[in-house]
């Protein structure tokens, strides 16, 4: 995907201490704008897919969405969501998409907006602002392992 005149980069990632389990999310366009949070029970898809809806919400402007997940990605790199619209929300082997509660407000966010773009990088692979989304993340994650310890 190519990215929008002007857009700014922002780092996704997402985080499951067990999976399904407490999950956290983050996402950042440098070391002092970001933003972060938890689920509970949850999953890793479920954590990946929030952060970048998180991202497009709260962020005016053009943005390049960075994530490490091929499911986030491809979604709107292979166009994914097309087919799901055109079936009702199923998908192409004929089942319910998976956490669609997210999913449907992400696509129409960035259907809507016009301005947003998805690239991926290679998680756990010393890219500092990914490094620095995926720490935000599981930090995220351990908080809300922490809420439910507490209870």
């Amino acid at each position: 995907m190519v990215a929008p005149e002007g857009a700014v980069s922002v780092y996704t990632d997402g985080a499951c201490s067990g999976n399904p389990g407490p999950g956290g999310w983050a996402w950042a366009t440098d070391r002092d704008t970001w933003a972060s949070g938890w689920e509970t029970p949850s999953t890793n898809q479920r954590m990946e897919i929030r952060a970048a809806l998180e991202a497009v919400r709260a962020l005016d402007g053009p943005l390049l969405v960075v994530s490490d997940s091929t499911y986030v990605v491809n979604c709107f790199r292979d166009r994914w969501w097309a087919g799901w619209l055109a079936r009702g929300w199923v998908t192409s082997q004929k089942t319910p998409v998976a956490n669609r509660d997210l999913w449907e407000p992400l696509v129409d966010a960035v259907s809507e907006r016009g301005d947003v773009a998805f690239h991926w990088v290679k998680g756990h692979s010393g890219h500092p602002m990914n490094d620095f989304v995926d720490q935000l993340a599981v930090a995220a994650s351990l908080s809300a392992e922490a809420g439910l310890e507490r209870r």
